[in-house]
C-alpha cells in the first residue's frame, strides 16, 4: 500500500474534507487575579471538555496556573474559533462562579471570571518556510 494512504490518527475526515487543525488558546482571569488552585483547574478542565464535545472539538491538552489556562484543541473547519472561545469562556465562567462563589467574589472581580481578551494561535504541521518551499516547488504547467 502506498505510504500516502496510511491513516494518520491526527487527520480527521468529514464528508468532503480531511483536516488537521489545532489551536493553542490562552484565557486570563480578569485583572490577572490568581484564583485557581488544583481543584478549580480540574473542574475547569471538565467543564471545558464538555463544551468542546458539544462543538465536535477534541480538547487535547489542558493546564494552567493561578491566573490563566492553556488549551490545545483539535477543531473542525466548519467551526468559527471565536464561537468556541465565546462558549468556553462563558460556560466555564458561569459554572465556576456558581460553584466557587466565596473564592471568586472575595477577589473583587465582579460578575466576570475571564478577561475579555484571549490568545489563539494555530499550531501543528510544518513550519511556514517548509510549506512555502513546497508550494514554490510545484510543477506549474506552461
Amino acid at each position: 500500500m502506498s505510504p500516502r494512504w496510511v491513516t494518520d490518527p491526527n487527520i480527521r475526515t468529514g464528508r468532503h474534507v480531511a483536516y488537521n487543525l489545532h489551536a493553542h488558546l490562552v484565557f486570563v482571569t480578569k485583572y490577572r487575579k490568581g484564583i485557581f488552585d488544583d481543584e478549580m483547574l480540574k473542574r475547569c478542565e471538565a467543564i471545558m471538555r464538555d463544551v468542546c464535545a458539544g462543538f465536535e472539538v477534541e480538547l487535547r491538552e489542558f493546564n494552567g496556573e493561578a491566573d490563566h489556562v492553556h488549551l490545545l484543541v483539535h477543531y473542525p473547519p466548519k467551526l468559527a474559533l471565536s464561537k468556541l472561545i465565546n462558549s468556553l469562556k462563558g460556560v466555564s465562567s458561569r459554572y465556576l462562579r456558581a460553584e466557587y462563589t466565596g473564592r471568586i467574589n472575595r477577589t473583587g472581580m465582579g460578575s466576570a471570571l475571564w478577561s475579555r481578551s484571549y490568545f489563539a494561535g494555530s499550531c501543528g504541521g510544518a513550519p511556514m518556510a517548509v510549506i512555502r518551499q513546497y508550494i514554490e516547488g510545484q510543477k506549474r504547467p506552461v
